[in-house]
């Protein structure tokens, strides 16, 4: 697949997608609906990435993102676009471009992350996500978050993984941690990580009174 070197970006707080995953967006923002116009009528590629957290009304952008391809779209009464985004791979920023476009355009590659285009051998199985499993049911349940754990263990590894990584209530910094990883496995041993600092913080808080 040949990717391009320069894509708009759409930069969301607490929001990562990885290859190999949909995710639905609702776009209202003038200058993101001229950014979906505009990649509608090219390759449909945008590029998700997260801003840094500062007081600016541009804010720094974090290295990594991933480039998404729109694969389903709809235009609502009042003028909002329904999109569906599917992961392609995930990419560096080299550069902001200056633009006189509404949106924000980078120069960026793939170098770095070739093997999200190929469909990587798992080296992990589906019992080794027992802990992953209880600490996330026990956290989801503290937060009140209804889960369909027995959907989700019909997936493939490497989508239940990605999709608990996303929908965890995690902090910016902490989803770009998981983004960044360089393969499934890598990403399973950071969740865990994550996970029990999130399960011991809500075990102390509910047992020191």
């Amino acid at each position: 697949m040949n990717l391009p070197n320069k894509i708009p970006v759409f930069p969301l707080s607490n929001f990562i997608i990885f290859p190999k995953t949909s995710v639905p967006l609702n776009i209202f923002e003038p200058r993101y609906i001229q950014m979906v116009d505009d990649a509608m009528k090219g390759d449909r590629i945008i590029g998700m990435v997260q801003p840094k957290k500062n007081d600016s009304s541009i804010p720094a952008l974090y290295k990594i993102g991933c480039a998404g391809k729109i694969s389903s779209f709809n235009e609502t009464e009042d003028g909002r676009y329904l999109i569906v985004l599917n992961g392609l791979s995930r990419f560096k920023i080299e550069k902001e471009i200056d633009t006189a476009k509404k949106y924000r355009e980078c120069n960026i590659n793939f170098n770095e992350y070739s093997n999200d285009l190929i469909n990587e051998k798992k080296s992990i199985n589906f019992s080794d996500l027992e802990l992953i499993f209880k600490n996330f049911k026990y956290l989801f349940d503290k937060m009140g978050y209804l889960i369909n754990w027995k959907e989700l263990e019909k997936e493939s590894l490497d989508k239940t993984i990605n999709g608990l990584s996303m929908a965890a209530p995690f902090s910016s910094e902490e989803k770009q941690i998981l983004l960044e990883t360089k393969n499934i496995t890598e990403r399973k041993i950071k969740l865990e990580e994550i996970l029990k600092t999130y399960v011991l913080d809500n075990f102390s808080n509910t047992t020191i009174q």
